[in-house]
């Protein structure tokens, strides 16, 4: 990253960097480098990102966002939010313009008018830096480089406020900066859309809204925060340190049309298999192990009866007959062997089911070599939901992979819970016979959702996975199981119950109705709850499977959710939260449409994967915002967009690859086929556009077009959202 000599506060004022300050930077960069008995602010955050402090912070909100972070993390220096030290005063200002003067005065007539107008201010400059650099911003700053090589400890006791008050300042301007980094929807006045969609395309390249390295530091977006605020202390950002390889994908499927009575979801659980026999489960071919007093061996899942593609055939017909259109498929842990799964994909396209995640097992190829569990997420790539034309060639799915970390394992209990005892010995622990990859997070943000995937016992692990989820807060959580039934009672409602609370995700939880019939523990009656539904407003839902169903529809309602945080800030209602609002049980039709019986025609491979979609869909958000708010820098923007702009290399990104700079000339194209010569792009004509179907477009064109009318569609409806409010 290049540093760049910060402009003037003001036009004629002094110049942020003087000769005192510049001192205070040669003796940051020194107490970095060196090793002292005592940790200083300078030396800790040099041990944490491996660069000193210095200006090159501010030229990147989410990088002096880890700063701060890190620092009143390390010092546990928040808690001066709620308590300060004798002389301080948080938060540095009244809360709003009727509040009667206290003593002492605080420093702003509104703190949080304060704060949003340097971040509104700093995203300007961040993309510009002729314009005016933020003088609050540039205050406090000062404030940090003169004391950068304080003793943390110093920060810890509070001994020295200014510096408190400083770091908490800045933090605060920071994670309100970070607002749209990852949804436009987040910041509603256009100024600064060339550094949120940069900084979309950033978090799509390396996992991170930060130019620090992701290997070292890892700033994430936020979703959700808690209903009451509580010890939260931002609400567009996290931050979180190395050992999860994180990924953020965005895609813009969603239902078509502006019409807000369309912000629902219609979820089909398929809790198969609908019979688990006890052959299902063997051991694996070797001797038992033994360790100790506790032998162990392992056990493979291999259900006897493959997916029948003609009963998911029927069960699509009965569940749109019902609710006209199915969203989303869900099916259980291993419920999917890995070679049926495009199959499965051809007859949910001709159904026009847009996204499926399914539990699936995979046995290894290799000799010695375990197998693989994991959930599989596809993804439609017409986008929104709709029956694909006969004429239509079918395009490749767009596939996401989210691993399970953590072992099943089978003691004597759930040996005689399961009545497993004829397949697997009660005296001995059977582990679940799987590869344990790396651990990863894959988020995926589908429109105004943000959804993490779970296989199981990953649901109940407090490890780095369960830490970023708590802090990321994602809308929805689906954990996929081979478990028992998902009673209110039972550990996954009571790991959902915490998720729920904080950060405020929904949780869902689908299990196999084989397995809930399996499931006898001593003095519980039989069940047949299949699925369980947890959010923060309206609490658990136990969804059963009945008699001779053998689906589930779920249907879920948008609404706006409030981002709070602890910092003093006035709450804000820019989440999205979704509720359950119906489940309606689903038996399969007795005749089917056909598409079972249609032999899939060759797949084509995706027009794009779904990193790449991702950054396209980034700078759809990004041309919506300009043309929504400023039309005359919409085509800034799609110059920004295109290869070979000047931006990237500062940043240390690469060059887009060659299929997405087609997509973004397609993206280009479509602008300007919906702009009459010597005028500015308008919203409305580029939205008409971007909804003709062309039947001679090419399967990128179309993709891309797709893209940009989900993108502009979903802006126009939080637009009427807010006008009703």
């Amino acid at each position: 990253m290049n540093s760049t000599k910060l402009p003037p506060v003001v036009e004629d004022g002094p110049a942020l960097l003087t000769d005192a300050t510049n001192r205070s930077r040669l003796t940051a960069d020194r107490s970095a480098s060196t090793c002292t008995d005592e940790p200083t602010l300078a030396s800790t955050w040099f041990g944490v990102a491996g660069i000193p402090i210095t200006d090159e912070l501010l030229e990147w909100p989410p990088d002096l966002f880890a700063l701060t972070d890190v620092l009143l993390e390390r010092a546990d220096a928040y808690r001066f939010v709620f308590s300060a030290p004798d002389g301080g005063r948080w938060p540095p200002g009244r809360f709003g313009p009727s509040e009667k003067e206290t003593w002492p005065p605080g420093r702003f007539a509104n703190w949080s008018n304060a704060v949003e107008g340097a971040a509104r201010e700093w995203c300007v400059w961040a993309e510009d830096h002729t314009r005016p650099f933020p003088a609050l911003l540039a205050e406090e700053w000062s404030t940090v480089l003169e004391r950068a090589s304080m003793p943390l400890e110093q920060l810890a006791q509070g001994q020295d406020w200014p510096i408190c008050e400083a770091l908490l300042i800045l933090h605060t301007i920071a994670d309100e900066a970070c607002a749209g980094l990852f949804a436009a929807l987040d910041r509603s006045d256009g100024r600064g859309s060339l550094y949120r969609a940069r900084g979309r395309e950033l978090l799509a390249r390396t996992g991170s809204l930060a130019l620090i390295p992701s290997h070292l530091v890892r700033v994430l977006p936020k979703v959700s925060t808690p209903r009451d605020g509580g010890a939260n202390f931002s609400r567009y950002a996290c931050v979180h340190r190395p050992g999860v390889d994180t990924r953020w994908h965005k895609l813009p499927a969603r239902h078509p049309g502006t019409d807000s009575r369309a912000e629902h979801v219609n979820l089909l659980m398929l809790p198969w298999p609908l019979r688990v026999r006890e052959s299902d489960f063997s051991p694996v071919k070797g001797p038992v192990s033994r360790l100790s007093k506790e032998p162990f061996g392992l056990f493979e899942f291999e259900p006897s009866e493959s997916l029948d593609l003609d009963l998911v055939d029927r069960t699509l017909v009965a569940a749109q007959d019902e609710v006209s259109s199915v969203d989303v498929v869900v099916l259980p842990e291993s419920a999917v062997d890995a070679s049926e799964i495009d199959e499965l994909e051809a007859l949910l396209d001709r159904h026009g089911v847009i996204y499926l995640q399914a539990g699936v097992r995979e046995r290894s190829a290799q000799p010695g070599r375990l197998g693989a569990n994991w959930v599989h997420v596809g993804v439609n790539p017409r986008l929104h939901r709709d029956r694909a034309p006969d004429n239509e060639p079918r395009g490749g799915w767009l596939h996401i992979r989210q691993n399970k970390h953590h072992r099943w394992s089978l003691d004597e209990g759930q040996i005689s819970q399961y009545n497993l005892a004829g397949a697997l010995h009660p005296k001995i622990r059977w582990w679940e016979a799987m590869d344990v990859p790396r651990r990863s997070l894959q988020l995926l943000q589908v429109g105004e959702i943000t959804i993490a995937s779970l296989v199981c016992e990953d649901l109940a692990q407090a490890d780095g996975v369960a830490e970023i989820i708590r802090s990321v807060g994602p809308t929805i959580v689906v954990a996929v199981l081979l478990d028992g039934p998902q009673l209110t009672s039972r550990w996954a409602a009571r790991y959902a119950s915490a998720l729920a609370d904080d950060p405020g995700s929904a949780v869902l939880t689908l299990t196999s109705y084989g397995m809930v019939q399996r499931s006898r523990p001593p003095g519980h009656d039989p069940s047949s709850v299949v699925a369980l539904w947890k959010d923060p407003e309206r609490g658990t839902r136990e969804i059963s499977l009945e008699p001779g169903a053998q689906g589930v529809i779920l249907t879920l309602v948008g609404d706006r959710a409030t981002r709070r945080s602890a910092d003093g800030r006035w709450p804000v209602d820019t989440g999205t939260r979704y509720f359950d609002a119906a489940v309606h049980q689903i038996r399969a039709s007795t005749t089917g449409s056909g598409s079972a019986n249609r032999r899939p025609g060759a797949q084509t491979l995706p027009v794009l994967e779904a990193d790449e979609l991702t950054i396209i869909t980034g700078w759809a958000e990004g041309l919506a915002e300009a043309l929504a708010y400023t039309p005359d820098r919409a085509l800034g923007v799609l110059a920004d967009a295109h290869p070979r702009a000047p931006w990237r290399a500062p940043l240390g990104i690469p060059e887009p690859s060659p299929r997405v700079s087609k997509a973004i000339d397609s993206l280009s194209h479509a602008v300007i086929a919906a702009t009459p010569p010597g005028h500015a792009p308008t919203f409305g004509a580029v939205l008409a556009a971007a909804r003709q179907d062309k039947p001679d477009e090419s399967a990128l064109s179309r993709l891309t077009r797709r893209a940009l009318r989900s993108s502009l569609e979903q802006l126009r409806t939080r637009q009427a959202k807010d006008a009703d409010r």
